[in-house]
């Protein structure tokens, strides 16, 4: 009877656990629509020369996204959707972390992997869609109809941000294709230092309290290190003689070298380090002397021959 009241209590926790995991529908996609520009007359322009329309997409995760096999599809009337295939083959379509990515919307598919085949409307509403290559939804955006004059988008507050906004190019809310939607031109904890030590000693003691006591702890930790090996070759030293009288074997002055043996080998260990040694060459080349034959020089013309006895 308990056993079946323990698996009743454990089944309902586990429907309970799905039906939460369920009910929260948390987007982990990486890749999300951030800028559209509809009407542009005097923006970017394109590989061609041309301001068209173009909508920005971006990577949010700290890892690469491939945008190849995907669809960008867009309606400006209900039940007329367009859906444009992103072509694989092209390496640019790799987004790289935290980057942006710019198709134009000029409906002239054949100028390249990012000129789609649709254009968008800026007299209505403007619905756009990025799917992956399964047709799966990664993100949505629908623009109000007349929400947008020339020359202004419809993005982000900041990259992959929940709110968005128009940007009218003021001083505040510029456009920004392939770059980010808020430029951040001042560090709030550097402001914050500053003002509570204008003049950087803090900062200078701070520094040189770090550097000293980094030095003291390397030299506690090199006199340690140098006391254990000593006491360890002293005890290799006299289990090798076989010695376990501490005060013969300090007599005996085992496992201690004087100071210049010491300073040999680290200067034989810095000449072979250094190549300070010369690598005689092993391969031997000899040439033929070639010289011309004369009588003159010949010596067999200079000898005579040695009489013969009879």
């Amino acid at each position: 009877m308990n056993k079946t009241k323990i698996g009743i209590f454990f089944t309902l926790l586990l429907v309970l656990g799905v039906c939460s995991s369920c009910g929260e529908k948390k987007s982990n996609n990486k890749l999300v629509l951030n800028e559209v520009l509809i009407t542009n007359e005097g923006n970017y322009q394109d590989d061609y020369g041309l301001h068209s329309a173009w909508i920005e997409i971006f990577n949010r995760s700290y890892g690469s996204a491939d945008l190849a096999g995907c669809y960008l599809k867009a309606s400006s009337q209900p039940g007329d959707t367009a859906s444009y295939f992103i072509p694989k083959g092209d390496v640019l379509t790799l987004v790289k972390p935290r980057q942006h990515s710019l198709f134009w919307a000029d409906g002239e598919a054949r100028r390249g992997t990012f000129h789609t085949n649709f254009t968008l409307n800026p007299e209505t509403q403007n619905w756009i869609g990025l799917y992956d290559s399964g047709r799966n939804l990664l993100d949505q955006i629908t623009i109000p109809a007349g929400a947008l004059q020339a020359n202004q988008s419809y993005a982000r507050v900041s990259d992959a941000a929940e709110k968005w906004e128009v940007k009218d190019g003021s001083a505040e809310k510029y456009v920004t294709p392939s770059t980010n939607n808020k430029t951040i031109d001042s560090n709030a904890k550097m402001e914050k230092f500053e003002e509570h030590d204008s003049n950087g000693i803090g900062m200078s003691i701070s520094a040189m309290s770090v550097v000293f006591c980094g030095l003291i702890l390397l030299y506690i930790s090199f006199k340690i290190v140098g006391r254990v090996s000593v006491n360890l070759s002293k005890r290799n030293a006299m289990k090798a003689k076989g010695i376990t009288d501490k005060q013969e074997a300090k007599e005996k002055k085992l496992g201690e070298a004087p100071g210049e043996i010491f300073a040999a080998i680290a200067m034989a260990m810095h000449e072979m380090q250094s190549d300070v040694h010369d690598v005689e060459d092993t391969v031997l080349t000899i040439t033929r002397v070639k010289r011309s034959y004369s009588p003159w020089s010949s010596k067999i013309y200079t000898l005579r021959e040695t009489p013969l006895k009879k």
